[in-house]
């Protein structure tokens, strides 16, 4: 009797969101055999795609902390701080131009050891266009750190934290299996407690064991989160998960402990992304850190929650469906995602509302932007819940549902915000290292002391309303889009209305701190560091480069989002279908027998079938 439980079963996945991704199996398991029988694997279904590139960026990035660490006085430190973060842009670059357009997807197995029994390092487009926009902020934030802070702070530790949290940032993107994504997440929290907390005085003290205490409560239910995963599905590699929940019943899966552990998980990623109701830590932390860490928070270390929440529920989770006495009154489908639209709704909803009412009522410029992140990444969100709910309505080219085009603006007002935010926050140190203020009623007349700094700052700001021809632009348009072709007229308020708050505060913003007479703390005459200034006009014009040929990005963020919702494609990336890499007959590489039970994995990596063979 034999009895396919792997890659050798032929199963159908669905690559939209907007419906329930569950698919059959054509395996069966069976229970029956007698005492004494010998289980036998079947043939590996076939090899995947092996490529060291994948793991580059984690490499040179721990590279240069390793070295940053090691070599004395700040100069070397600098210096190979710099060209590390210049080498990770390029290895970045690398992966971009083998996956992102037209896409494609590589795998590292770690050590030689097949999925799922091994660890995986997966690089399609969704991870590859995340790994750009970490490569983006990291470079302008770390030169910007090197002329901004003192000598004394870049002497010892500084630049190895900053290496060591883009490694975690790095390894996040690129993990294909759960519990390495718990580690590379607290490679990256490690490294960003030590910097939140940089300056050692008492209010950064208090902000950063804030911030500290709370990420540790998270990171401690996500290791629960993951072992109920584990005991709920029996794997943690990714690509595995997605197969069982496909065919739960093949695999002995209980979907309602997937359901309860994955909540768990949502509400730590809501967390470290920073949306309502766990948002309270966000602005005493943005507010501690040093500026360059402050733009990596707000641009980066976001980003890695809001990826986490696509990968595992838009990708992962999506593939199984839910018992008719689990799934929400009211919607369309029965998949695991559709479970979590409502919910991303609501916290969307939510963090723009209330981020841009806090950011209204602030007096200093990283209060403003602090807040502000909260409503921004509420902008971020709020196409994803329209995605995972979405009705599967096909569009014109380049989207072909509206699941996809959530996506695909879920990504492009990533960038928005990412360029646009590290900007502003860089300015923000600026002008408090020039004036020793950032209070809002003892500046004014900036722009008139440095037009060209006024210029990129008003560039940044009104990015984020979305003027045209800005980035922001169209990172607003795809987001209205969206509610419209969603045709929910509740979103499309939330974002009009959060809009209106973002126009509110970017006015006040510029009008009492940039325009204007000249306050207290400006004088006649005032000198910006011209380094410091070059910086934050780069990524200005980067906004406006980026917003006047929109069309690449645009490509790029269609390519990311299809992956996302291609479970099957993601599977077959990590153990794919199809004849062994040994051709017929293979053997598989690893055989393990315990008790006269013989278990193997095939040589090609995909997941392990089973022969059970009657004495």
């Amino acid at each position: 009797m034999t009895v396919g439980t792997g890659a050798g079963a032929d199963m159908g996945m669905g690559t939209s969101a907007s419906a329930s991704a569950s698919a059959s199996a054509s395996a069966s398991l069976s229970a029956s055999a007698s005492p004494g029988s010998v289980v036998r694997p079947l043939q590996a279904s076939g090899a995947a795609t092996v490529d060291p590139v994948v793991v580059a960026p984690v490499l040179v990035a721990l590279t240069a902390a390793v070295l940053a660490l090691l070599v004395p006085g700040r100069r070397p430190k600098q210096t190979v701080s710099v060209v590390g973060v210049v080498a990770y842009a390029v290895s970045v670059g690398l992966i971009v131009d083998r996956v992102l357009l037209p896409p494609d997807r590589l795998v590292y197995q770690l050590s030689g050891w097949p999925a799922p029994v091994g660890v995986v390092a997966v690089a399609d487009p969704l991870s590859a266009f995340m790994l750009a926009v970490a490569a983006v902020v990291a470079v302008p934030a770390l030169v910007y750190a090197v002329v901004h802070m003192s000598d004394d702070a870049q002497e010892l530790t500084f630049h190895p934290l900053f290496q060591f949290m883009l490694v975690g940032v790095s390894g996040a993107f690129l993990t294909g299996d759960l519990f390495n994504l718990f580690v590379w997440f607290e490679v990256m929290l490690m490294a960003s407690y030590v910097l939140v907390v940089f300056y050692s005085g008492p209010e950064h003290t208090r902000a950063g064991l804030q911030y500290v205490v709370l990420n540790l409560v998270a990171s401690a239910l996500m290791l629960v989160a993951v072992g109920g995963l584990y005991a709920a599905t029996g794997t943690l590699n990714m690509a595995d998960m997605a197969r069982r929940l496909a065919a739960p019943a093949a695999y002995g899966v209980a979907v309602a402990p997937v359901l309860g552990a994955s909540a768990v998980l949502f509400a730590v990623f809501a967390l470290k992304t920073g949306l309502v109701p766990f948002q309270f830590w966000v602005p005493p932390a943005y507010g501690a850190a040093p500026t360059p860490v402050a733009a990596m928070l707000a641009g980066v270390v976001k980003k890695v929650g809001v990826y986490a929440i696509l990968r595992l529920y838009f990708t992962v989770f999506a593939a199984g469906s839910l018992p008719s006495a689990l799934a929400l009154p009211g919607l369309a489908g029965d998949s695991l995602l559709d479970f979590y639209g409502p919910v991303l709704f609501v916290v969307a909803a939510a963090s723009i509302l209330l981020g841009g009412v806090g950011a209204v009522s602030r007096d200093r410029l990283e209060d403003v932007l602090s807040h502000s992140s909260i409503g921004q990444v509420g902008f971020i969100v709020l196409p994803l819940a329209l995605a995972a709910t979405a009705s599967g309505a096909g569009l014109g080219p380049p989207f072909g549902d509206v699941a996809t085009l959530g996506v695909a603006a879920a990504l492009v007002y990533t960038v928005v915000h990412s360029i646009a935010k590290t900007a502003l926050f860089l300015a923000a140190g600026t002008v408090e290292g020039t004036t020793g203020t950032t209070d809002l009623d003892d500046l004014g007349g900036l722009a008139a002391q440095s037009p060209t700094f006024g210029v990129a700052v008003f560039a940044a700001a009104v990015t984020l309303v979305g003027v045209p021809p800005l980035l922001g632009f169209f990172g607003k348009f795809l987001v209205l889009s969206t509610a419209l072709e969603a045709g929910s007229a509740v979103a499309l308020a939330v974002a009009v209305g959060g809009a209106v708050l973002t126009v509110a505060y970017v006015t006040r913003l510029w009008g009492r701190g940039f325009w204007g007479a000249a306050g207290p703390a400006v004088g006649s005459t005032l000198a910006l560091p011209r380094s410091e200034v070059a910086v934050v006009v780069a990524l200005a014009a980067a906004l406006v480069a980026v917003g006047v040929g929109f069309d690449p990005l645009l490509r790029a963020a269609e390519s990311a989002a299809s992956a996302a919702l291609d479970t099957g494609a993601y599977v077959d990336s990590v153990a794919p279908r199809g004849p062994p890499a040994g051709g017929a007959g293979a053997e598989p590489s690893v055989e393990i027998e315990v008790e006269g039970i013989e278990v193997g994995v095939g040589a090609g990596g995909g997941l392990p079938s089973t022969e059970v063979v009657e004495p």
